[in-house]
This record gives structure tokens, sequence and C-alpha cells, in this order.
């Protein structure tokens, strides 16, 4: 069902960026929700699996919505209103790497049409917010609270101080779920069933 050039592209693509991002941000780096929706979706894109691409869709489609309003804000209007792509416009970053971050971009967009393609599959719900529930819990015990990734330690930059933080931890996961998965989940049910 999918085409063998999209397969190849996308393929080719991960297998540049993931070398570059080990040297550049470690192996945590991957932990981001993003990055994981990145590399299953090469998995997707050969598998064809609905399952899959419903979840990184289901994952990452509001998050990278509000990435984008960022990016686009800052450089159309010069004012990234999310705070999330800020970097995008750090020079002391290579460009080589801001430009791999670009898949920000197209993979949302790439994600919504393998779910028209192949079919919203309503176990994502379930499914993805087991993974969401173990990547956070990973996140929280294997990393460095610096890098704060997926906001496991606090919403922002920094580490939040202002609740225990298996608390806060606990209302995240919670809020990945109420505020970006179930809205995402009703209205793919309406668009794509």
């Amino acid at each position: 069902m999918m085409p063998l050039w999209i397969k190849c592209a996308y393929t080719l693509f991960v297998c540049v960026l993931v070398p570059v991002y080990l040297r550049k941000h470690g192996a945590a780096n991957f932990l981001w929700f993003s990055d994981l929706a990145l590399l299953t979706t090469v998995a997707t894109l050969w598998s064809e699996s609905s399952l899959l691409a419903s979840m990184m869709a289901l994952g990452v489609t509001l998050p990278e919505l509000a990435w984008n309003v960022g990016f686009f804000g800052r450089l159309i209007f010069g004012r990234d209103v999310t705070g999330l792509a800020g970097y995008m416009f750090d020079a002391e970053r290579p460009l080589y790497l801001r430009g791999l971050s670009l898949f920000h971009v197209f993979l949302p967009v790439l994600l919504l049409w393998l779910v028209k393609r192949l079919g919203y599959d309503r176990r994502a719900l379930l499914a993805q917010t087991l993974l969401m529930i173990a990547v956070l819990t990973v996140t929280y015990l294997a990393t460095d609270p610096k890098q704060n990734i997926n906001w496991a330690f606090g919403p922002g930059v920094k580490p939040q101080a202002w609740m225990p933080a298996p608390t806060y931890l606990a209302l995240l996961m919670v809020s990945f779920f109420l505020i970006a998965y179930l809205p995402a989940h009703l209205l793919f049910l309406k668009l794509f069933s």
C-alpha cells in the first residue's frame, strides 16, 4: 500500500539522523516522544501496521502541532508562542543539526497520511497510553533532570520544585492522556472511521 520511494527516502533520512543525534545528543534523546515516533515510523512504513501508525499519530500530532506553531510563529512573525522550537533559532547550534530537526514539520503530516491510508486502530489509545507511562517512567528514572526529556521533571526547561516529583510525574501522565491523547483519539475516530 505504501509507495516504495517513501519507505526508502524516510528510512534513509532516519539512518542519517540517528548517528548524528547519538553523537550530538546521546541515546537518552531518543526517549523524546517525537524521536520515538520518528523511529517507530520506519517500522510502521515497512510493516504497514495500522496500530503503530495510529499510536504514533495519537502520541505526537497535538504536541507536534504546538512545535510547528512555535517554529513558524518565530520564523514568520519573530515570536515563538509555545517555547518549544526556540532552539531552532540558536545560532550556536550547527545549521545541519537544526536542519535535521525539521522532521517535526513533516512527521505529523506523514503520520496522518499513514492513518488515512491504513485506517485508525481504536486500540491505539490504550497502547499509546501504556507506552507513554513506560517512557515517562524510564525517562524519570534513567535520565538527567537537566535534560528534562518530555518534561518529566517539570514544565518547560527546568525541573519543578513546587510539588513532590512523583506527584508531578503522575499529573504529567494524566495530562498527556487528557490534553493530547483523548482529544486526538476522538478526532481520529471521526476523521478516519
